[in-house]
């Protein structure tokens, strides 16, 4: 991760043409860039514009050999860290902590509380959706861990990642710090486009304080609430209806989710909201011709604001293209279905349908790959290929169930027995030559990720599915996933975890939420 040198890149004699129409250009550019303006990007597509982006920190966490976009669309990945800790891994100091009710350096970790996946299309439509940051995802690259909550992914990795540097000997505490984060982004970045089933073409990450920083600039932010609030974890103490809050306040509003009838996802409304008010703010106070505005909002962006390579003017000028002028929001707020929640290991978790979230993310964005595309379409399994599965956890007869319910669906079963010595201890699918598309297809079924090449030890046209205590298994006669386009989802499907199933109401997931205004949340 290095420092970025913007400015070298553009032309002097650009930032001289026409500053009005840049500046309005970029302003309408707010709208599309959603909740990456309203950290801070803002203010960097000003500077952009006028050659003077050095001081963000870069990260080059995205490479060339990631999946990209095609076409005129583009995928934006926002993350909001909840970190006590700096871009270089100092603790905060006590005089922003006691502003953020947010306790010390020792609570937080580096979980991304924050995770909204913008779709900018073609025809300059921006749909942004939120992750629940509890939804329970298969996970890989840390020893002992096969499933946690999305938001881990980046904390555990960074830990993972700096111990084992450490152990080779590297002292510095900078690079430690530098090295670990951009393990835990790219850490991120797999998990959200396993999840999802697209391609991230950018990312913008924000820390804790950037938030509280944001408002600050801004002189407050307006929200509007449904019903009186009072959490003492956060220092929400709201009454209902329209109010602005002062930064301290909004970072309390943000982060409320104790006492919420929907709990977290009450809590997403919230970022939602935040976010929107934040983009009728900007556009209404005339931010982009205040100069000093502008200055305050670059710093924001320096201190607290980490951007994927790439961001640069020509990027900003076709956002400001996109969008829509005053008035004329083209942006909807959306959060991805839950099926329910429930309790693992004493986490309580988002039991998720991936199969429904690829589906509905394929609707809005208006795509359809093998990765996205319903169930009810997925390739007709070849009889040819044996599926043989493998019983790694502590439920009798799990892999049975697994294997007749494969069967339903149009496999052809094979060997079902349980886990000998040297079988992998986790939910993992291997396949051997030829057996890819039906490997691909299973484990969007079970909602894990399948290996990108064959297995020299499987046999060509065999799939072998282990499974642990912890899988969705799919209901033997029911091949239908849900399509709509609205915060619905399909129905839940029985899900194991040490032995243990239990049943809640579905989720309310709210409707959706139109940016550049200011809503009304519980």
């Amino acid at each position: 991760m290095g420092r970025s040198g913007g400015a070298h890149r553009l032309k002097n004699q650009r930032a001289a043409k026409q500053p009005s129409r840049v500046r309005k250009r970029l302003s309408r550019a707010v709208m599309a860039l959603a909740s990456a303006v309203a950290v801070g990007i803002t203010g960097a597509g000003y500077w952009v514009a006028h050659g003077a982006l050095g001081g963000i920190t870069i990260s080059q966490a995205l490479t060339a050999e990631d999946p990209r976009s095609t076409g005129d669309s583009m995928n934006i990945l926002l993350i909001g860290l909840d970190s006590r800790k700096d871009q270089e891994g100092n603790d905060l100091p006590w005089s922003i902590l006691k502003h953020l009710h947010a306790g010390d350096s020792d609570q937080g970790g580096y979980n991304t509380n924050t995770l909204i996946l913008v779709h900018v299309g073609g025809d300059g439509k921006v749909v942004a959706f939120s992750i629940p940051r509890d939804d329970w995802v298969p996970f890989s690259g840390v020893p002992g861990y096969n499933h946690i909550k999305i938001k881990e992914a980046y904390g555990l990795t960074k830990q993972y990642v700096a111990n084992q540097l450490a152990n080779q000997g590297v002292s510095s505490q900078r690079e430690l710090e530098a090295r670990g984060r951009e393990a835990g982004r790219t850490a991120t970045l797999r998990a959200v486009r396993s999840l999802t089933g697209v391609p991230i073409d950018y990312f913008a990450e924000i820390n804790l304080a950037g938030f509280y920083d944001l408002a600050q600039t801004l002189g407050g932010v307006d929200v509007c609430l449904n019903h009186p609030v009072y959490d003492s974890y956060s220092g929400a103490d709201f009454p209902a209806g329209r109010q602005r809050l002062d930064a301290s306040q909004a970072l309390s509003f943000v982060r409320q989710r104790h006492g919420l009838e929907n709990g977290d996802l009450d809590r997403t409304h919230r970022q939602q909201a935040f976010l929107s008010s934040v983009m009728h703010d900007l556009q209404d106070s005339g931010t982009f011709t205040n100069l000093d505005r502008l200055n305050s909002l670059m710093a924001v962006a320096r201190k607290d604001v980490v951007l994927s390579a790439g961001w640069d003017e020509g990027l900003f000028r076709r956002m400001g293209e996109l969008a829509g002028g005053p008035g004329e929001s083209q942006v909807e707020f959306r959060t991805l279905p839950v099926v329910r929640y429930d309790n693992i290991d004493g986490q309580d978790v988002n039991i998720i349908d991936q199969a429904a979230i690829k589906a509905e993310i394929a609707a809005a964005f208006g795509t359809a790959t093998p990765s996205t595309a319903p169930a009810t379409t997925s390739a007709k399994p070849n009889p040819s290929t044996v599926v043989d599965v493998i019983n790694a956890g502590s439920i009798s007869g799990m892999a049975s169930q697994l294997s007749t319910a494969l069967k339903k669906r149009g496999y052809t079963a094979g060997q079902v027995r349980d886990r000998e010595s040297g079988d992998p201890s986790y939910t993992t699918i291997q396949y051997g030559a030829g057996a890819e598309a039906d490997a691909q297809n299973i484990a969007t079924v079970l909602g894990v990720d399948a290996p990108k090449q064959p297995d020299s030890s499987i046999s060509p046209g065999h799939i072998r599915v282990t499974v642990d205590t912890n899988f969705s298994l799919p209901d033997a006669d029911d091949t239908t996933t849900s399509t709509t386009t609205t915060t619905t989802t399909s129905k839940a499907n029985t899900y194991y975890y040490n032995g243990t199933a239990t049943t809640y109401p579905t989720p309310d997931h709210g409707k959706p939420i139109d940016g550049g205004g200011v809503p009304c949340v519980n």
